[in-house]
């Protein structure tokens, strides 16, 4: 099994790597070229900064989000998005304006606007992680969140886990043989690398 890792600048590239061979994975291939992606058995989309900058990035990497598209939503292909790489999904993000997404699921990345105002944004550390719809790659657990906007999906059945800070927050959304997470499973100790090593071994 060959697993694409997609190098587009992102902060947490060597950390989700290192997590990922942890978690079992051997032929990984750290990647800017969009023909390893498209023949690649496993893709993920690691992704640490802001909405608009980490989707240029990817825009400039040659043919890249065409063979994204083709590889996952076209060929099915298993896809773990995460954080930005997870909102990168959306249809559009809004950090600083409004930019377009990949458009693989309905929804739109916006900022947090916790009800609860002891609730600090960015939401930073260790948060329990909620089953809202299942799927065999979520577990009731504990993980680690750093972020300060949040993918708002448009339909129930794409939202897979939440979380709270100062009210709902979406933790995962998943459709077919998608996965986006918004925490760290390479930073989520035991219940990360329990979630990487189900997504080497799923079969959609």
């Amino acid at each position: 099994m060959t697993l694409a890792l997609v190098d587009y600048g992102a902060g947490n590239l060597r950390s989700v790597e290192n997590a990922l061979r942890a978690a079992g994975a051997e032929n990984i291939r750290v990647t800017t070229d969009a023909d390893v992606v498209r023949g690649a058995d496993r893709i993920v989309l690691p992704g640490v900064g802001a909405f608009a900058a980490s989707m240029a990035a990817l825009k400039a990497l040659p043919g890249m989000t065409k063979a994204l598209t083709e590889t996952v939503r076209d060929k099915g292909r298993p896809f773990l998005g995460i954080c930005v790489g997870m909102q990168l999904m959306a249809e559009a993000g809004e950090e600083f304006g409004r930019h377009q997404g990949l458009g693989w699921i309905p929804g739109t990345v916006a900022k947090l606007e916790p009800t609860d105002p002891d609730a600090r944004i960015p939401h930073m550390g260790w948060n329990d992680v909620t089953i809202a719809t299942a799927h065999p790659l979520i577990e009731v657990g504990e993980a680690y969140f750093l972020h300060s906007f949040a993918f708002e999906a448009r339909e129930a059945s794409d939202l897979a886990a939440t979380t709270d800070h100062g009210g709902q927050v979406t933790a995962a959304v998943a459709r077919d043989t998608m996965l986006g997470v918004q925490f760290h499973p390479e930073k989520s100790q035991a219940y990360g690398l329990r979630l990487l090593k189900r997504f080497l071994e799923w079969r959609p």
